[in-house]
């Protein structure tokens, strides 16, 4: 066979064709490593990123490999992430003249290194069965521990008052006390009332608000509500029996099986555990 002749015919190079031969029976190189990508991949319906997967490869299948090996393969298999929409509307409510807002003592510092000393809430909207449902919920800026929430069908102050219940049910079954917590949130009306004030302030707990205008101030809990919002299939709930259940579940998920880059690669639970060990 003249390898020449079959080189001119088909317009490649005789080196070309020489170095073709030395890797056509070789595997691709990154096909392994994209099935194990792929697996976790697909495990989080197309919404883990590559911190995750890198993070979840170490975790489930105790494989190492770096962020930029991830991304590349990503990226050559087509493998794209659904990035979550940010929410352009935000409800916004007149505050009653017997409200008042409170200093914000937290002012955006939200590397915290001790747990369950500075505190975040917030309430959002959940659209199922035609319907709105609001969640109010606690978090733990220091681990990302969610410590508390409620579900309900309407907006009234009793949404944050069972979340402040809730919240003290937390720290009497970790043996933890509420005594100068402090507890930051907007300046929404139901932070704003006198029966929440009361009730805080009858627990010891020292009240932060954000200006007026900047939901910044408050984006650890922003935080959280965009990850619900976009790994949760809460708009397929039938009753609210069932969407209560399907946010209980992700909230343990959230708070015990889901690592987080920003929290050394633990997950809430874990870095909380962590940082009281190194206290």
């Amino acid at each position: 066979m003249d390898i020449s002749l079959l080189c001119e015919t088909a317009k490649v190079s005789k080196s070309g064709y020489y170095q073709w031969l030395k890797t056509a029976d070789k595997p691709e190189r990154d096909y392994d490593d994209y099935l194990l990508i792929k697996e976790i991949f697909d495990k989080g319906r197309g919404k883990f990123g590559h911190r995750t997967i890198i993070m979840r490869l170490l975790r489930e299948k105790d494989v190492q490999m770096s962020r930029k090996k991830v991304l590349r393969i990503m990226k050559k298999y087509g493998l794209r992430t659904r990035i979550r929409r940010k929410n352009p509307y935000k409800m916004i409510m007149k505050k009653t003249q017997e409200h008042r807002t409170c200093e914000n003592i937290l002012n955006r510092e939200f590397e915290q290194l001790v747990p369950f000393k500075i505190l975040c809430t917030d309430i959002t909207y959940l659209w199922f069965s035609n319907r709105f449902a609001y969640l109010s919920v606690i978090k733990d800026i220091a681990s990302g521990e969610i410590v508390a929430w409620s579900l309900a069908c309407h907006m009234y102050n009793d949404l944050v008052l069972e979340s402040i219940a809730n919240l003290q049910l937390f720290a009497a079954a970790n043996l933890l006390s509420l005594k100068d917590v402090l507890l930051h949130s907007d300046q929404g009306f139901h932070y704003t009332s006198p029966g929440y004030i009361e009730m805080i302030k009858r627990i010891d707990i020292k009240q932060s608000m954000s200006r007026k205008g900047n939901c910044i101030d408050n984006s650890p809990i922003e935080s959280f509500f965009g990850h619900l919002k976009d790994e949760v299939e809460y708009k397929a709930s039938k009753t609210f029996d069932e969407l209560r259940q399907m946010i209980d579940e992700y909230i343990e998920y959230y708070n015990t099986d889901r690592p987080q880059w920003e929290l050394k690669k633990m997950t809430p639970v874990e870095y909380r555990n962590h940082l009281l060990m190194v206290a």
